[in-house]
Protein backbone atom coordinates (compact mmCIF):
# COMPACT_ATOMS: atom_id res chain seq x y z
CA UNK A 1 0.00 0.00 0.00
CA UNK A 2 2.63 2.56 0.90
CA UNK A 3 4.32 1.21 -2.12
CA UNK A 4 1.23 2.64 -4.17
CA UNK A 5 1.14 5.54 -2.48
CA UNK A 6 4.53 6.59 -3.53
CA UNK A 7 4.03 5.31 -6.94
CA UNK A 8 1.03 7.81 -7.08
CA UNK A 9 2.60 11.07 -5.75
CA UNK A 10 5.72 10.52 -7.76
CA UNK A 11 3.13 10.75 -10.83
CA UNK A 12 1.36 13.85 -9.40
CA UNK A 13 4.82 15.52 -9.04
CA UNK A 14 6.10 14.59 -12.41
CA UNK A 15 2.37 16.34 -14.01
CA UNK A 16 3.40 19.16 -11.85
CA UNK A 17 6.82 19.07 -13.29
CA UNK A 18 5.51 19.04 -16.23
CA UNK A 19 3.25 21.92 -15.74
CA UNK A 20 6.08 23.68 -14.61
CA UNK A 21 8.18 23.15 -17.90
CA UNK A 22 5.09 24.14 -19.87
CA UNK A 23 4.67 27.20 -18.10
CA UNK A 24 7.98 28.13 -18.74
CA UNK A 25 8.16 27.80 -22.24
CA UNK A 26 5.21 29.95 -22.48
CA UNK A 27 6.32 33.10 -24.15
CA UNK A 28 4.60 37.12 -23.02
CA UNK A 29 1.10 36.82 -22.27
CA UNK A 30 1.23 32.88 -22.45
CA UNK A 31 1.95 33.30 -26.18
CA UNK A 32 1.01 30.71 -28.65
CA UNK A 33 -2.42 30.56 -27.17
CA UNK A 34 -3.48 28.78 -30.28
CA UNK A 35 -1.44 27.21 -33.86
CA UNK A 36 1.36 29.50 -35.31
CA UNK A 37 2.04 29.67 -39.25
CA UNK A 38 4.65 29.97 -41.09
CA UNK A 39 4.80 30.94 -44.57
CA UNK A 40 6.98 29.29 -47.07
CA UNK A 41 7.18 31.68 -50.39
CA UNK A 42 8.47 28.94 -52.11
CA UNK A 43 7.31 25.15 -53.35
CA UNK A 44 7.45 22.34 -51.22
CA UNK A 45 10.34 19.75 -50.73
CA UNK A 46 12.85 22.42 -51.57
CA UNK A 47 15.62 23.55 -49.02
CA UNK A 48 13.42 27.11 -47.67
CA UNK A 49 10.18 24.31 -46.93
CA UNK A 50 12.36 21.50 -45.38
CA UNK A 51 13.96 23.52 -42.81
CA UNK A 52 10.67 24.99 -41.91
CA UNK A 53 9.07 22.06 -41.64
CA UNK A 54 12.29 21.13 -39.00
CA UNK A 55 12.00 24.17 -36.62
CA UNK A 56 7.95 24.00 -36.96
CA UNK A 57 8.05 20.12 -36.02
CA UNK A 58 10.30 21.45 -32.83
CA UNK A 59 8.79 24.50 -31.86
CA UNK A 60 5.68 22.38 -31.92
CA UNK A 61 6.72 19.73 -29.52
CA UNK A 62 8.58 22.91 -27.29
CA UNK A 63 5.94 25.34 -27.09
CA UNK A 64 2.77 22.49 -27.04
CA UNK A 65 0.70 24.64 -29.81
CA UNK A 66 1.05 23.89 -33.18
CA UNK A 67 3.78 25.44 -35.96
CA UNK A 68 1.82 25.02 -39.23
CA UNK A 69 4.32 25.65 -42.27
CA UNK A 70 2.31 27.06 -45.48
CA UNK A 71 3.68 27.19 -49.12
CA UNK A 72 2.79 30.35 -50.61
CA UNK A 73 5.26 30.11 -53.95
CA UNK A 74 5.54 32.08 -57.20
CA UNK A 75 6.88 35.74 -57.87
CA UNK A 76 10.78 34.67 -56.82
CA UNK A 77 9.10 34.70 -53.11
CA UNK A 78 7.25 37.79 -53.80
CA UNK A 79 3.67 36.20 -53.21
CA UNK A 80 3.77 34.63 -49.82
CA UNK A 81 5.90 37.60 -48.56
CA UNK A 82 2.95 39.71 -49.43
CA UNK A 83 1.27 37.91 -47.71
CA UNK A 84 2.93 37.47 -44.48
CA UNK A 85 3.37 41.55 -44.38
CA UNK A 86 -0.42 41.79 -44.63
CA UNK A 87 -0.77 39.51 -41.13
CA UNK A 88 -1.94 41.01 -37.85
CA UNK A 89 1.38 42.43 -36.16
CA UNK A 90 0.59 39.37 -33.58
CA UNK A 91 3.15 36.55 -33.56
CA UNK A 92 1.35 34.56 -35.03
CA UNK A 93 2.17 34.51 -38.42
CA UNK A 94 6.26 33.74 -39.50
CA UNK A 95 7.95 34.36 -42.69
CA UNK A 96 11.15 31.91 -43.75
CA UNK A 97 12.53 33.86 -45.87
CA UNK A 98 15.63 33.67 -48.21
CA UNK A 99 18.24 35.66 -50.35
CA UNK A 100 15.43 36.94 -52.51
CA UNK A 101 14.12 39.02 -50.11
CA UNK A 102 17.10 40.82 -49.74
CA UNK A 103 18.00 40.82 -53.42
CA UNK A 104 13.94 41.49 -55.06
CA UNK A 105 13.59 45.03 -54.11
CA UNK A 106 16.32 46.20 -56.60
CA UNK A 107 15.23 43.40 -59.21
CA UNK A 108 11.88 44.54 -59.38
CA UNK A 109 10.44 47.88 -60.14
CA UNK A 110 7.72 47.76 -57.73
CA UNK A 111 7.01 45.41 -54.67
CA UNK A 112 3.95 44.90 -52.49
CA UNK A 113 5.71 45.09 -49.80
CA UNK A 114 8.47 46.83 -47.97
CA UNK A 115 11.12 44.14 -46.63
CA UNK A 116 12.47 46.89 -44.13
CA UNK A 117 9.40 48.97 -43.04
CA UNK A 118 6.83 45.79 -43.55
CA UNK A 119 9.35 43.02 -41.36
CA UNK A 120 10.81 42.55 -37.88
CA UNK A 121 13.82 40.05 -38.05
CA UNK A 122 13.63 37.38 -35.73
CA UNK A 123 16.70 35.49 -36.63
CA UNK A 124 19.09 34.09 -39.30
CA UNK A 125 18.65 30.35 -39.62
CA UNK A 126 21.13 29.20 -41.95
CA UNK A 127 23.49 30.05 -44.64
CA UNK A 128 25.20 28.41 -47.68
CA UNK A 129 27.99 28.37 -50.08
CA UNK A 130 27.46 28.38 -53.70
CA UNK A 131 30.40 26.24 -55.70
CA UNK A 132 31.86 26.92 -58.65
CA UNK A 133 32.04 23.86 -61.19
CA UNK A 134 33.38 23.39 -64.53
CA UNK A 135 33.08 20.28 -66.84
CA UNK A 136 36.01 17.83 -66.76
CA UNK A 137 36.65 18.48 -70.26
CA UNK A 138 37.14 22.09 -69.63
CA UNK A 139 41.47 22.49 -69.45
CA UNK A 140 40.78 25.08 -66.17
CA UNK A 141 42.35 23.11 -63.05
CA UNK A 142 41.60 26.35 -60.22
CA UNK A 143 39.79 29.69 -60.63
CA UNK A 144 43.14 31.77 -61.86
CA UNK A 145 42.98 29.01 -65.19
CA UNK A 146 39.04 29.58 -65.57
CA UNK A 147 39.74 33.38 -65.52
CA UNK A 148 42.71 32.93 -68.16
CA UNK A 149 40.76 30.64 -70.49
CA UNK A 150 37.62 32.83 -70.43
CA UNK A 151 39.60 36.09 -71.39
CA UNK A 152 41.27 33.93 -74.09
CA UNK A 153 37.71 33.44 -75.76
CA UNK A 154 35.95 36.26 -75.52
CA UNK A 155 32.35 35.78 -75.77
CA UNK A 156 32.91 32.22 -75.79
CA UNK A 157 32.03 31.04 -72.37
CA UNK A 158 28.82 31.45 -70.41
CA UNK A 159 28.04 30.95 -66.64
CA UNK A 160 25.13 28.66 -65.66
CA UNK A 161 23.40 29.78 -62.45
CA UNK A 162 20.63 29.18 -60.70
CA UNK A 163 18.27 32.18 -61.44
CA UNK A 164 17.59 35.90 -61.28
CA UNK A 165 18.69 37.05 -57.92
CA UNK A 166 19.69 33.67 -56.25
CA UNK A 167 22.94 33.19 -54.74
CA UNK A 168 24.61 31.34 -57.57
CA UNK A 169 23.98 34.39 -60.08
CA UNK A 170 25.28 36.80 -57.32
CA UNK A 171 28.34 35.16 -57.15
CA UNK A 172 28.81 34.82 -61.20
CA UNK A 173 28.10 38.19 -61.89
CA UNK A 174 30.60 39.54 -58.85
CA UNK A 175 33.62 37.23 -60.63
CA UNK A 176 32.22 38.14 -63.51
CA UNK A 177 32.63 42.05 -62.97
CA UNK A 178 35.67 41.76 -60.58
CA UNK A 179 37.84 40.44 -63.77
CA UNK A 180 36.38 42.09 -66.56
CA UNK A 181 35.23 38.79 -68.32
CA UNK A 182 33.52 38.89 -71.72
CA UNK A 183 31.17 36.10 -70.46
CA UNK A 184 27.55 35.58 -70.46
CA UNK A 185 25.04 34.34 -67.32
CA UNK A 186 22.27 32.25 -68.15
CA UNK A 187 19.38 31.27 -65.75
CA UNK A 188 18.56 28.06 -64.76
CA UNK A 189 15.25 27.15 -62.56
CA UNK A 190 17.34 26.07 -59.37
CA UNK A 191 20.40 24.73 -58.56
CA UNK A 192 19.73 21.03 -60.11
CA UNK A 193 19.45 22.03 -63.38
CA UNK A 194 22.86 23.63 -63.83
CA UNK A 195 24.36 20.73 -62.80
CA UNK A 196 23.00 18.90 -65.12
CA UNK A 197 23.76 20.90 -67.86
CA UNK A 198 26.93 21.01 -66.52
CA UNK A 199 27.49 17.64 -66.63
CA UNK A 200 26.22 17.10 -70.12
CA UNK A 201 28.70 19.89 -71.31
CA UNK A 202 26.20 21.97 -72.67
CA UNK A 203 27.21 24.93 -70.18
CA UNK A 204 30.56 23.67 -68.69
CA UNK A 205 31.12 26.16 -66.21
CA UNK A 206 28.10 26.94 -63.41
CA UNK A 207 27.56 28.31 -60.26
CA UNK A 208 25.10 26.28 -57.93
CA UNK A 209 24.48 25.45 -54.65
CA UNK A 210 26.47 22.79 -53.02
CA UNK A 211 23.51 19.89 -52.05
CA UNK A 212 22.97 19.11 -55.46
CA UNK A 213 26.75 19.19 -56.89
CA UNK A 214 28.70 17.22 -53.84
CA UNK A 215 27.97 13.71 -55.06
CA UNK A 216 29.08 14.35 -58.84
CA UNK A 217 32.26 16.32 -57.57
CA UNK A 218 32.76 13.48 -55.21
CA UNK A 219 32.43 10.80 -58.01
CA UNK A 220 34.85 13.18 -60.29
CA UNK A 221 32.30 13.48 -62.77
CA UNK A 222 32.82 17.38 -62.12
CA UNK A 223 35.55 19.57 -60.66
CA UNK A 224 34.78 21.73 -58.23
CA UNK A 225 36.95 25.30 -58.28
CA UNK A 226 36.08 27.41 -55.53
CA UNK A 227 33.02 27.75 -52.99
CA UNK A 228 31.43 31.19 -52.24
CA UNK A 229 31.99 31.70 -48.31
CA UNK A 230 34.84 32.99 -46.24
CA UNK A 231 35.64 29.39 -44.88
CA UNK A 232 35.42 26.23 -46.87
CA UNK A 233 32.30 24.03 -46.19
CA UNK A 234 31.85 20.82 -44.26
CA UNK A 235 30.48 19.21 -47.74
CA UNK A 236 33.32 19.82 -50.03
CA UNK A 237 36.33 20.49 -47.07
CA UNK A 238 39.13 19.96 -50.16
CA UNK A 239 37.26 22.73 -52.44
CA UNK A 240 39.17 26.57 -50.79
CA UNK A 241 37.20 29.52 -50.66
CA UNK A 242 37.22 32.12 -53.75
CA UNK A 243 39.71 34.04 -51.77
CA UNK A 244 41.72 31.11 -51.33
CA UNK A 245 41.65 30.78 -55.20
CA UNK A 246 43.37 34.42 -55.40
CA UNK A 247 39.51 36.32 -55.29
CA UNK A 248 38.95 38.12 -52.54
CA UNK A 249 35.81 39.91 -51.07
CA UNK A 250 33.69 38.00 -53.42
CA UNK A 251 31.16 36.21 -50.94
CA UNK A 252 27.79 35.37 -51.69
CA UNK A 253 25.56 32.93 -49.82
CA UNK A 254 22.49 32.06 -49.51
CA UNK A 255 20.43 33.09 -46.38
CA UNK A 256 17.42 31.84 -44.53
CA UNK A 257 16.20 33.74 -41.56
CA UNK A 258 13.01 33.93 -40.16
CA UNK A 259 10.70 37.48 -40.15
CA UNK A 260 6.96 37.91 -38.89
CA UNK A 261 5.37 41.83 -39.84
CA UNK A 262 6.66 44.84 -38.31
CA UNK A 263 4.72 46.01 -35.19
CA UNK A 264 4.82 42.66 -33.37
CA UNK A 265 5.15 43.13 -29.77
CA UNK A 266 8.73 43.14 -29.34
CA UNK A 267 8.67 40.95 -25.92
CA UNK A 268 6.96 38.45 -28.87
CA UNK A 269 9.60 39.05 -31.11
CA UNK A 270 12.30 38.57 -28.43
CA UNK A 271 10.66 34.70 -27.19
CA UNK A 272 9.99 33.72 -30.80
CA UNK A 273 13.82 34.93 -31.49
CA UNK A 274 15.02 32.51 -28.10
CA UNK A 275 13.10 29.42 -28.73
CA UNK A 276 14.22 28.88 -32.72
CA UNK A 277 17.72 29.72 -31.96
CA UNK A 278 17.24 27.13 -29.30
CA UNK A 279 15.95 25.13 -31.95
CA UNK A 280 18.68 25.50 -34.24
CA UNK A 281 20.71 24.56 -31.55
CA UNK A 282 19.83 20.85 -31.21
CA UNK A 283 22.11 18.28 -32.50
CA UNK A 284 19.30 16.77 -34.74
CA UNK A 285 18.93 20.02 -36.46
CA UNK A 286 22.04 20.82 -36.66
CA UNK A 287 23.31 17.53 -38.53
CA UNK A 288 19.60 17.98 -40.82
CA UNK A 289 20.42 21.39 -41.81
CA UNK A 290 24.10 19.93 -42.58
CA UNK A 291 22.83 17.19 -44.85
CA UNK A 292 20.95 20.07 -46.93
CA UNK A 293 24.09 22.07 -47.25
CA UNK A 294 23.32 24.71 -44.73
CA UNK A 295 25.29 25.91 -41.44
CA UNK A 296 23.48 26.43 -39.24
CA UNK A 297 23.84 30.47 -38.44
CA UNK A 298 21.44 32.18 -35.80
CA UNK A 299 21.36 36.01 -34.69
CA UNK A 300 19.35 38.63 -32.66
CA UNK A 301 16.37 40.00 -33.73
CA UNK A 302 17.99 43.79 -33.69
CA UNK A 303 21.55 41.90 -35.72
CA UNK A 304 19.39 40.64 -38.28
CA UNK A 305 17.37 43.81 -38.86
CA UNK A 306 20.40 45.14 -39.53
CA UNK A 307 22.04 41.95 -42.06
CA UNK A 308 18.53 42.42 -44.19
CA UNK A 309 19.13 46.18 -44.38
CA UNK A 310 22.88 45.54 -45.02
CA UNK A 311 22.20 43.24 -47.72
CA UNK A 312 19.54 45.19 -49.79
CA UNK A 313 22.48 47.98 -49.90
CA UNK A 314 24.83 45.52 -51.14
CA UNK A 315 22.81 43.76 -53.66
CA UNK A 316 21.47 47.29 -54.84
CA UNK A 317 24.78 48.08 -56.26
CA UNK A 318 25.67 44.49 -57.52
CA UNK A 319 22.37 44.38 -59.96
CA UNK A 320 22.89 48.17 -60.82
CA UNK A 321 27.03 47.62 -61.55
CA UNK A 322 26.16 44.05 -63.64
CA UNK A 323 22.88 45.58 -65.37
CA UNK A 324 20.71 42.83 -64.37
CA UNK A 325 17.21 42.76 -65.59
CA UNK A 326 14.65 40.22 -65.63
CA UNK A 327 13.66 38.23 -68.37
CA UNK A 328 10.31 39.77 -69.74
Amino acid sequence: MKRMLSLVAAFFLGLAGSSAVLAQAAGPGNFPEHPVRIIVPFPPSGPTDVTARIIAQKLTERLGKKFLVENQAGASGNIGTANAAKAPADGYTLALISTGFMVNPSLFSSLPFDPVKDFSGVTLTGTAPSVLVVHNDLPAKNVKELVALIKQSPGKYAFGHAGHGTAPHLSAEMLRLSEKLDATTIPFKGSAPVITSALGGHTPIGFAVVTPAVPHVKAGKLRALAVTSDKRTEALPDVPTLAEAGFPNQEALTVQGMVVRAGTPRPIVEFLSREIRAVLDLPDVKQKLTSLGYDPVTCTPAEFDAKIKSDIARWAKLVKDANIKLAN
